[in-house]
Formats: C-alpha cells, structure tokens, sequence
C-alpha cells in the first residue's frame, strides 16, 4: 500500500529528520538512505521497518542538521588530495590562476563536525525517530487499506450474484439434460425397447458429473472466511491469508466451469473470474 510519514529529533547534537514512502509491492522491499554518521545503524533502522510494514516498497531518507556550535573540522588529507587533483587538472589543460583555500573547502567533506560531537554510541534515539515515521506512514497506509477493503467487499458481492444465479441454475441445467438423454435415447432406438434400468444409471451418472454442490458449498466457505480476515485482520497482515483464499476460489470456480455444460453458468463462472482477478491484482497491496 503507498503511504508517507514524517519525524525528526534529536541525535547527538544533531537535529534528524526522517521521510518514509512506501509504494506497492508483494513483499518488503526496503531503501534506505542515511547521512554517513548514522549508516552504522542501518541494520537497526532495516529491523525496525520490517517488524512495521510487512509488504510495499519502502524508502527511507534521513537528513541531518548540524548545530553551528558543533566543532568543525578539516579533513587534511582530503584537503591535500583534492589540491593535487586540481593543479593536475590545470597542468593538463592549460588552465590559470590560484587554488586558493577557499576553492578547497568547497569541495565535498572537506570540512566536517567531529562525529563524537554529533552521534552517540546509542541508536536509540535514531530509531525513537523512525518508529515515529513508521506511525505516521501506518495510519496513512491504514486509510488506504479501508478503501481497499470496501473495493474487495464490492467484488464480493457480485461474485455472490453469480454464484446464486449458479446455484439457482444447476438443478434446471440437470433436468434439461436428462430429458435430452432420454430423447436421444428414443430417437437412436426409434420404437425399440429399451433397458429403462440403464438409462436411469446413466442418468445417474450424468447427474454425479454435472453436480456442483460441493463446489458451491467450498465457495460458499472461502466467502466468508474472506469477510472474516477482512472484518478482522490478524496482527501480522491479511494479505497473504487473502490471497490463498483467492487461489482457492479460483481453483473451485474453475472446476464449475469443467462441470458446468451450460451456456447460461459458464457466463457466471466467467464473472466470477474476472471478479476474483480483479480482487487478487488488490489483494497483493494488502498488508
């Protein structure tokens, strides 16, 4: 599910603030991107964000903003690195003027704050800020879950029309191919006598055949253990449960339609396709 949240604080003597973004993804699927003082926590931050959200792409971006106070320091070997880069480059391309000091301090990191002064030996405060994030994100990602749910209780709903104009359809079907069998039967035999006992077996196992009441009762079953997660979700996300449960009503709607030998039920079995289709291409967002 998408979502965005934000947070900041305090780490060491720095001010931290931190961006999360998530977009749709089957499984989770972390970025992130920290300052160089805190990238030896981003093992903790990754932790953290996975025991928060189970599925999506998430990105992670922290800034960090030194105090004026903080001690500044020269990096002196960057420093001489960066002006022996430069006179190489005027050397070999007939450049004039000075390096002056000022050119050089530019250059990046070269001047830095002595991490001690910035960063605590501690990722406490870091991830306080990041769980805060991870909140702002949850409730925004709980908001689009709602609009999931009621798009999937639609989808639902007109499956359940189709499954009840089936179910109302399947003993007419059964009736109309029986008397077909026993016209066929009169007509190939045109006036002879016929085993009446055999063409009842027949009939009786063209009845077993054509029979979908089992499958209209594990639909039936799946439906509402699919309301049921979606009412109720468990603590560690519905989405995985939605999704078996789909693979299995594809699989009993696909037996229907192998059963079916009627016009009128395979349209139904085909909406019902398209609908649970439609409801697996949501279900996947779904924590």
């Amino acid at each position: 599910m998408t979502g965005f949240g934000t947070a900041e604080g305090r780490v060491g003597s720095a001010r931290v603030s931190v961006e999360l973004r998530s977009v749709n993804h089957r499984f989770f699927n972390p970025s992130i991107k920290l300052p160089s003082p805190l990238t030896r926590w981003e093992g903790e931050v990754r932790e953290l964000l996975r025991k928060r959200v189970s599925r999506g792409h998430v990105t992670l971006v922290a800034r960090m903003e030194r105090e004026a106070s903080a001690v500044q320091l020269i990096d002196e070997d960057r420093f001489g690195r960066y002006v022996e880069v430069l006179r190489e480059l005027q050397e070999r391309h007939g450049l004039d003027g000075e390096i002056d000091v000022a050119t050089v301090m530019r250059m990046p990191d070269v001047l830095g704050v002595a991490e001690a002064d910035v960063v605590p030996d501690s990722a406490a405060a870091l991830l306080e800020i990041v769980d805060r994030a991870a909140t702002a994100l949850t409730v925004m990602r709980g908001e689009e879950g709602s609009r999931l749910a009621a798009y999937l209780l639609e989808r639902l709903e007109v499956i359940e029309r189709a499954l009840d104009s089936i179910a109302a359809r399947a003993p007419k079907r059964l009736v109309e191919q029986r008397d077909r069998l026993r016209q066929a039967v009169r007509e190939l035999t045109e006036g002879l006598a016929t085993d009446e006992q055999r063409i009842a077996q027949e009939i009786a196992l063209l009845a077993d055949r054509l029979d979908v009441s089992e499958e209209m009762s594990r639909f039936q079953s799946h439906l509402a253990a699919f309301r049921e997660a979606l009412a109720e979700p468990p603590a560690d996300g519905v989405g995985r449960r939605l999704g078996f449960l789909l693979q299995e009503m594809v699989r009993e709607a696909n037996t229907t339609g192998s059963k079916a030998a009627d016009a009128a039920m395979l349209q139904d079995v085909v909406v019902i396709k398209e609908e649970l289709e439609r409801s697996r291409e949501q279900v996947e967002n779904l924590e």
